[in-house]
């Protein structure tokens, strides 16, 4: 039967459909929009059935015009977190998602889909509840206003529908997203390019590289996806992560030492890294003041209750893998 995948060139959406590849499906549906040429290349070595464009889709859909459609998996967003065009981003997030759940639902076709960990805003109880959503940017609002609609759905949907709170994924085919890149991203380009790297420096009550994130590998987010797809029989809204705060001196350390191991020069601890230079801190920017998360950590108690036991890498381990992945494609 038919998969159905929007964002499908996007970052997650096409470890998704690699994933489904090495499962051997390969009738996918690929929705995106590619304005930005250059994301074809996160699918040009899968396998797909079809490719539409975001604007063409949603009207056959509807119509029914897929035939029948195992699930769709819904990963088409705008993902910029300093997006200030409000219009643009409820648009996009809002009111696409709410078109593809009421077609869904009127399919009985099960829909997963991508949230946000930014509908927690500035909070520090990060569970699936309604009191610890505070969004801080029309990016987390608009991911936290469609999780409303759902949850008015959830008591008795029609087929499944599952809402994945992402936290901070990081990993392959991430290159198209600039500046909303991952931190392990932007800090191995930089060391590549100048021998250090930069963080932000203190803001808040959190010191130089030492504000905390929950970092989760592409590689498990996809293994959530892919286990809600395998039991239709589960709805709900889930956080993804991988329940450990770390700080972002973390990240540029385990991409600092996953390089120098490259050339067999040995690991540095924190204090080395900076008494060497090699990583420094920048003056916290004005522009993200009131709406940055100094912390996140993902409550992944739902998630294990719906039978979802993988252990998550850690950082060190997954950014390893990642740095190994880009090292890869600079050759290729």
């Amino acid at each position: 039967m038919t998969l159905i995948v929007t964002g499908a060139a996007g970052f997650i959406g096409s470890n998704l459909v690699q994933a489904l590849n090495r499962r051997g499906e390969t009738d996918i549906i690929a929705v995106d929009d590619l304005t930005d040429g250059d994301k074809f290349a996160n699918l040009a070595d899968s396998e797909i059935a079809d490719y539409l464009d975001k604007d063409d889709f949603l009207d056959r859909f509807a119509r029914g015009a897929f035939g029948k459609v195992r699930a769709v998996l819904h990963q088409g967003a705008c993902s910029s977190t300093v997006e200030d065009d409000g219009r643009y981003m409820m648009a996009n997030n809002y009111g696409f998602s709410r078109d593809v759940l009421e077609a869904a639902q009127a399919q009985q076709i099960p829909l997963i889909y991508a949230s946000s960990a930014a509908v927690y805003g500035a909070g520090r109880d990060f569970r699936e509840l309604r009191e610890c959503e505070r969004p801080l940017n029309v990016y987390g609002y608009s991911k936290f206003l469609f999780d409303q609609r759902v949850r008015r759905q959830l008591p008795q949907p029609r087929s499944q529908i599952v809402g994945l709170r992402y936290f901070n994924v990081y990993g392959p085919n991430e290159q198209h997203k600039g500046s909303m890149a991952s931190v392990a991203f932007h800090c191995f380009n930089q060391y590549r390019a100048h021998g250090r790297v930069s963080l932000f420096g203190a803001y808040g009550d959190y010191p130089s590289g030492g504000h905390l994130r929950d970092f989760v590998a592409v590689d498990d987010v996809v293994a959530v996806n892919l286990h809600f797809l395998d039991r239709p029989q589960l709805s709900g809204i889930f956080n993804v992560g991988s329940g450990r705060a770390q700080p972002f001196n973390d990240v540029a350390l385990a991409v600092i030492n996953s390089l120098r191991a490259e050339h067999d020069e040995a690991p540095l601890s924190l204090e080395m890294a900076l008494l060497e230079g090699i990583l420094e801190y920048s003056e916290f920017p004005d522009t993200l003041r009131g709406k940055y998360q100094c912390y996140t950590c993902a409550d992944i108690a739902r998630l294990r209750a719906a039978g979802y036991a993988q252990a998550t890498l850690s950082v060190e381990e997954g950014v390893r893998r990642y740095c190994k992945v880009l090292l890869s494609r600079e050759g290729s």
